[in-house]
């Protein structure tokens, strides 16, 4: 399929139509148009550059577009950006709690900023640290945290309020083999629940296991999608054509300046 499908804003989490956004005389979004409906786990697929992050900066009100229109939630991030981040989760790529707090202060705070009770924020915390193994580092200051424990306190501070939407750039960066499969099929649970989440990669592997639908992204557009829930009803023979066939579409939607960039495999 040529372009990425709009559903209609009444239907969509997410509607982003028409957006572009330079920076001085270099244009990262030329016109992106990307839309998620409730239920879906929307893989964002493209080389580093492509215009990933700065979409996501504008679909959670941290960056003003140029032009064009944005929803999320029914709200417009770019006119009431405290409202969005407020009722949205967002996983920034590699980036790190306060050095100067522990967990266990860092998901205080973040509770407050959440208005959650203090017996809630306890419990959700509880859960996340025995789900991806960090309960005996609750207490301890981050700088002495490795960088992959800090990604685990990252990825827990993004649920903390169990948000509608979550927008991640790259989750399983720092994790071991092991962590990493468990936030992939949390990930799938969670969108499954009447929820969408915005999955930023340039892993192939990752957006091919866990997606049920990606857009490729390149020259800050959205070029072309592929319905991977669908395939995977049509395929229960798992010959292993479907990657293949991702990473083809990849190659022949992205020019030759870009495919240099090719989004990363590990099988």
């Amino acid at each position: 399929m040529s372009g990425c499908e709009i559903l209609d804003s009444s239907m969509a989490a997410i509607t982003a139509n028409g957006l572009e956004k330079s920076y001085g005389s270099v244009d990262a979004l030329t016109d992106m148009s990307v839309s998620v409906s409730r239920g879906e786990l929307f893989g964002f697929l493209g080389p580093n550059g492509a215009g990933k992050t700065t979409t996501i900066r504008i679909l959670t009100g941290q960056v003003t577009p140029d032009t064009g229109d944005v929803r999320v939630l029914g709200v417009d991030p770019t006119s009431d950006p405290i409202e969005t981040r407020r009722r949205v989760g967002i996983l920034p790529e590699q980036e790190s709690p306060p050095s100067f707090l522990t967990p266990r202060e860092y998901f205080d705070f973040v509770g407050k900023i959440r208005s959650l009770e203090d017996e809630l924020v306890a419990e959700r915390v509880e859960r996340w640290a025995d789900r991806l193994g960090f309960r005996s580092k609750l207490d301890t200051l981050h700088t002495d945290l490795s960088r992959g424990q800090q990604q685990k306190v990252m990825i827990t501070q993004a649920f903390l309020h169990e948000p509608e939407v979550v927008f991640i750039d790259e989750p399983l960066a720092n994790l071991d083999p092991i962590v990493q499969e468990q936030v992939k099929r949390f990930l799938v649970t969670y969108a499954a629940e009447d929820n969408a989440i915005f999955l930023s990669t340039h892993n192939i592997e990752v957006a091919e296991d866990i997606c049920t639908r990606v857009g490729i992204v390149a020259d800050g557009q959205c070029i072309a999608e592929r319905d991977l829930s669908g395939e995977r009803r049509s395929d229960s023979g798992g010959d292993g054509d479907a990657e293949d066939s991702l990473l083809e579409t990849f190659l022949t939607h992205v020019d030759d300046a870009d495919a240099r960039d090719v989004p990363v495999m590990h099988r």
